[in-house]
């Protein structure tokens, strides 16, 4: 990787005077001026960590300082980025985002026009595209989709009907709802709206390495697994999502299926090729995807996992995407870590993770 050429050398300014660019930006540093933040970077040399401007860590001593335009100029060179000032988030972003996201919530359909969006809230509409992409890992669109199917779901489950629950999350036409809902429910709104009546769910609840497993899955695939310790919990929570569906007590052919999954857990590699039925944003289901192409045995950070999807700002969004995984170990979250090492976050328990890690690195490694 070729490497980058600091704009201002980590030495000394000039006493009593303007020392020139590397006088500018280490009097913005020690100012913390956020006016700066997005036209340079601090890179300190002792550390090997790059901030923006107004970070609030101690400052270095100027000796360490080195000064880049960009963050991947810093990175080339060698240096991460601070995760208390995230420098590589565009200068006003999360703002930026959170007017947006209230503008759309007022506005339904009416407000996803990006021109007419950006103009209201006085940026372009370049720039509110890269917020939400930084921020989000989704266009402003997508975003407002996915929130809007959210409020949709909200409504139907307080029991609503159809119509009203059309009006009150902004839905131009029925039949956008019915075309959007069917992609992200899986089924219509009024089915979704009566906690799932008419589907037919199986289930079985096994013994496993981790405690007990729920497999839950409709005619097309596996739409459930559930870790815990107790049979009525993971019972109640699957019917908690679908109070009103049919669930029933699934039969020998699903063995299978709750066989294999049982094996991941104890650390066996995978020996069947699951079929899943789960219900997904496009971008929920690109992280899903890549999770699924971590080797057994091997893990990835949610930076590099960012990185695979062309979208190295949206770490926070793969985040969230694994987190709200509804097939554990087939889809493996939990291959996922922090960019030090540390697991982070399990819905399952971080001791289920590290366990099922262990596993997996120990058959790797026979």
């Amino acid at each position: 990787m070729k490497r980058s050429t600091p704009i201002a050398p980590a030495t000394a300014p000039a006493r009593g005077g303007n020392a020139g660019a590397a006088g500018k930006y280490w009097r913005a540093v020690q100012a913390r001026d956020a006016r700066w933040d997005g036209k340079f970077v601090l890179a300190v040399l002792s550390t090997r960590i790059y901030c923006r401007p107004s970070c609030p860590a101690r400052r270095p001593l100027r000796r360490n300082a080195v000064f880049y335009a960009r963050p991947e100029d810093a990175e080339r060179n060698g240096f991460r980025a601070c995760r208390r000032c995230r420098p590589k988030e565009a200068p006003g972003a999360a703002a930026l985002v959170e007017r947006a996201a209230r503008h759309l919530a007022e506005r339904g359909e009416e407000g996803l026009k990006l021109g007419a969006l950006a103009t209201a809230l006085h940026s372009s509409p370049g720039a509110l595209r890269r917020a939400f992409l930084t921020m989000t890992g989704l266009t402003p669109r997508a975003f407002a989709d996915a929130v809007r199917t959210a409020r949709f779901k909200k409504e139907l489950r307080g029991g609503g009907n159809v119509a009203a629950a059309l009006y009150e999350t902004g839905y131009g036409s029925a039949s956008r709802a019915y075309e959007r809902s069917n992609a992200k429910l899986g089924m219509t709104p009024a089915v979704y709206r009566r906690g799932g009546a008419g589907m037919h769910i199986r289930y079985a609840i096994a013994d496993c390495a981790l405690g007990k497993v729920l497999v839950g899955a409709t005619e097309r695939g596996v739409s459930t697994v559930y870790l815990g310790d107790a049979e009525k919990a993971l019972a109640a929570e699957l019917r908690k999502e679908y109070p009103r569906a049919e669930l029933v007590p699934a039969d020998a052919s699903f063995s299978r299926w709750v066989r294999e999954i049982v094996g991941r857990i104890a650390g066996q590699p995978p020996r069947l090729d699951l079929p899943l039925d789960v219900q997904a944003t496009a971008f929920q289901r690109r992280v899903w995807q890549e999770l699924q192409r971590i080797p057994f045995g091997a893990t990835r950070t949610y930076s590099q996992i960012a990185r695979a999807l062309g979208k190295r700002q949206a770490v926070r969004a793969v985040a969230r995407a694994c987190a709200t995984n509804p097939v554990s170990i087939v889809v493996p979250c939990h291959r996922v870590i922090r960019e030090d090492g540390s697991l982070a976050g399990y819905r399952w328990g971080l001791a289920r993770k590290e366990r099922l890690l262990e596993r997996e690195r120990d058959a790797a490694g026979r």
